[in-house]
């Protein structure tokens, strides 16, 4: 499993011209996902994710956490995170869940995240979907699941 994290001071997602999910202050997650993805392995990837201290505090230190700044979530589920690009110009999806799994996945994060976060918008899975953000900083982190202790 795969998160790309953005700190962002705002972001939102439009799905068919209508805003699918909009936020302020807070993370744009783009969630990937592999077959090999299970409940355990996301519960873990939402701990570190919501556990991260990447805001700054009075001094300007990264030291605050997402629940420390009354933070907001924007999920999206985005199956490019697992492009191969080794071989050719044309990367190959065969690494990325498949279609109904992933969903299943996505959907168990978003439960999840919406226990410990006021205020969580999402994409839709599968759908053509248009990002918009401020990531501020830039900061911006990836969680992979197989990286993590």
């Amino acid at each position: 499993m795969r998160f790309v994290i953005q700190r962002v001071t705002h972001a939102s997602v439009t799905v068919e011209e209508k805003i699918a999910g909009k936020i302020g202050k807070g993370y744009l997650v783009l969630i990937g996902v592999a077959d090999s993805d299970t409940k355990e392995i996301a519960d873990k990837m939402i701990r570190k994710m919501l556990g991260l201290r990447i805001f700054e505090d009075e001094n300007g230190k990264t030291n605050i956490s997402l629940a420390d700044v009354n933070g907001e979530l924007l999920l999206v589920s985005q199956f490019t995170l697992y492009a191969d690009c080794k071989k050719g110009n044309r990367p190959s999806f065969v690494k990325a869940g498949k279609p109904d799994m992933a969903n299943e996945m996505y959907e168990y994060i978003i439960e999840k995240c919406r226990e410990q976060v006021d205020k969580v918008e999402t994409g839709s899975f599968g759908a053509d979907m248009k990002v918009e953000l401020l990531n501020d900083g830039p900061f911006t982190i990836l969680l992979d699941s197989e990286e993590l202790a």
